[in-house]
């Protein structure tokens, strides 16, 4: 049984709905997955499987939306969801993915962590407050790239609408290679990427906002491929 450790929670979406969608989704995969809603208790259990004091984390989502959160508007939401990661705790998720782990940096990941160097470099893009955006939610066409045609987390899947919010104008590193592309403020933007990191391997989807959009069969079905691709198994047939 593969071990899977999901940290949700935060403000602006229904992260309960979109991991328990997500857990679901993989316990049909033989993937066994614990939530917890605080980042303290998600470091403590990478520390802890690190150190060989509990069984090994085999793939880790993010599915939250954590930072300092010191933008004015802000301010009602920072006692509650307001986040300063440390070195030592980025350092602790890169020793986790190099080593061998698997991570998926779902939608709000990006924005996660206040861009902690660190953490961009394992997600390959972060949001950047001062000009990165997205339209209202709606209906977005999500279009295959050259390079998804032929990589297994998108292989034989059609350009698809879904209801999502297509985030753009993130800061990104020059190596990505997007799967999914979407058009937002007058260019494409990528919106799924995978890579190896280490020994590790990494998906970043932009897409997720809720839970209409992990239902959608295509990205059902990538998400199905993602978890597979991330801790090396060979996924079930679609």
């Amino acid at each position: 049984m593969k071990r899977h450790l999901v940290l949700s929670g935060g403000p602006g979406h229904d992260f309960d709905a979109t991991s328990t969608v997500l857990v679901k989704l993989l316990s049909g995969d033989g993937i066994e997955s614990v939530v917890v809603t605080e980042p303290g208790e998600a470091l403590a259990m990478l520390r802890e499987s690190e150190s060989n004091h509990r069984p090994s984390i085999d793939l880790l989502t993010v599915n939250t939306l954590r930072w300092r959160m010191e933008i004015d508007r802000y301010e009602p939401l920072r006692v509650e969801y307001g986040f300063a990661v440390t070195d030592e705790e980025v350092a602790l998720v890169d020793r986790y993915v190099r080593s061998g782990g698997g991570l998926l940096a779902l939608h709000a990941a990006v924005i996660c962590f206040d861009a902690h160097p660190a953490w961009r470099r394992l997600c390959g893009a972060s949001w950047n407050w001062a000009r990165s955006s997205h339209p209202p939610l709606g209906l977005a066409k999500v279009g295959v790239t050259l390079s998804g045609r032929s990589h297994p987390l998108t292989e034989g899947i059609d350009d698809f609408l879904i209801r999502d919010e297509i985030y753009g104008f993130l800061d990104e590193d020059d190596d990505i290679d997007p799967l999914l592309a979407g058009a937002h403020g007058g260019r494409e933007h990528p919106l799924l990427w995978a890579r190896k990191v280490g020994q590790g391997r990494v998906v970043t989807d932009v897409l997720g906002h809720g839970v209409e959009s992990l239902s959608h069969p295509s990205h059902h079905t990538i998400l199905s491929r993602v978890a597979s691709w991330a801790i090396r198994r060979v996924p079930r047939s679609d």
